[in-house]
């Protein structure tokens, strides 16, 4: 019998919620996909249809948390006509609703984080996208309701805006306060510096500011013959006259010879020979004649 859409939805839910409370109790690493399996009533084999890993669920649930935070801030009542500052808050505050009853889980997975960044963010988060948009949108609104100056990066502040999330998360684990007041306070003062500077155009004429330094530097580096080209010759001349590596200079044996010659070590210097008595007779001088004697 083919299961549905809802079906499979709520199957999918309760693996995540089992996988949550096993791990809250016997850790990510002592907890297996088996158990997982088991807690949530299904098959062994079938839990690997909806998550292939632990990573996986663990990336589920993180997904989940966020589009729900979104669907709680967009039904909040009188939401359209927030203002930016309080739309931005209000959303970072439904995350952490969310995440509050599964803090010491949450703890875990930043843990796992840190330990193996790579296996949780080799997959995308459907979730993140959702954020990026909203927002953008959020941006859009205030923009034209002339709460903040022409924003020309709004899909990138969606999500510069997911990073923030995740950092606000990290300081939310270690807040110990009362009602996590500090986190609260953060929250409210990293945000109404942000909407500070769009109201005032800071952003934009930094980002202005940084093109036209850039594109000036440019021109005049291309204009001027110290500049860029000379700054490419000379490194072009540095590169041609480095000194070249003695493996790549030495000369190539021949291609086809019959029989190399082996290089010959050097020899030690000879001791010299004693010389020969007909040579040693011969090296002395001549001696004297001697006179006969008289008869």
């Amino acid at each position: 019998m083919k299961t549905t859409r809802q079906q499979q939805d709520a199957t999918r839910r309760q693996i995540v919620a089992s996988a949550v409370d096993l791990m809250t109790r016997q850790g990510f690493d002592g907890t297996t996909m088996k158990d997982i399996a088991r807690a949530a009533g299904i098959g062994d084999a079938t839990i690997y249809k909806y998550f292939p890993t632990k990573d996986r669920i663990v990336l589920g649930y993180l997904d989940d948390v966020a589009h729900q935070a979104l669907a709680d801030t967009l039904q909040t009542p009188g939401f359209a006509g927030y203002q930016l500052q309080e739309k931005l808050q209000r959303l970072t505050d439904a995350v952490l609703e969310r995440l509050l009853a599964d803090r010491e889980f949450v703890a875990q997975v930043r843990s796992l984080a840190r330990r193996s960044p790579l296996s949780m963010l080799a997959e995308p988060l459907a979730a993140r996208q959702s954020l990026r948009e909203a927002v953008a949108s959020f941006l859009e609104a205030a923009e034209a309701s002339g709460e903040i100056e022409p924003c020309d990066f709004k899909g990138l502040a969606g999500g510069l805006y997911t990073d923030y999330l995740a950092g606000v998360v990290t300081y939310w684990l270690a807040d110990t306060s009362d009602e996590f007041a500090d986190t609260t306070q953060l929250v409210d003062l990293s945000l109404g510096v942000l909407v500070q500077a769009l109201r005032g155009g800071l952003v934009n004429r930094v980002l202005q500011l940084g093109g036209f330094v850039l594109r000036s530097q440019m021109a005049r580096m291309v204009q001027h013959s110290s500049g860029l080209m000379g700054m490419l010759q000379l490194a072009k001349q540095a590169m041609s006259s480095a000194p070249a590596d003695p493996a790549h200079t030495r000369t190539a044996a021949p291609s086809s010879p019959a029989s190399p010659e082996p290089v010959k070590p050097p020899r030690a210097p000879r001791k010299p020979r004693a010389a020969s008595p007909a040579a040693a007779s011969a090296a002395k001088p001549a001696a004297m004649p001697r006179k006969k004697k008289s008869v």
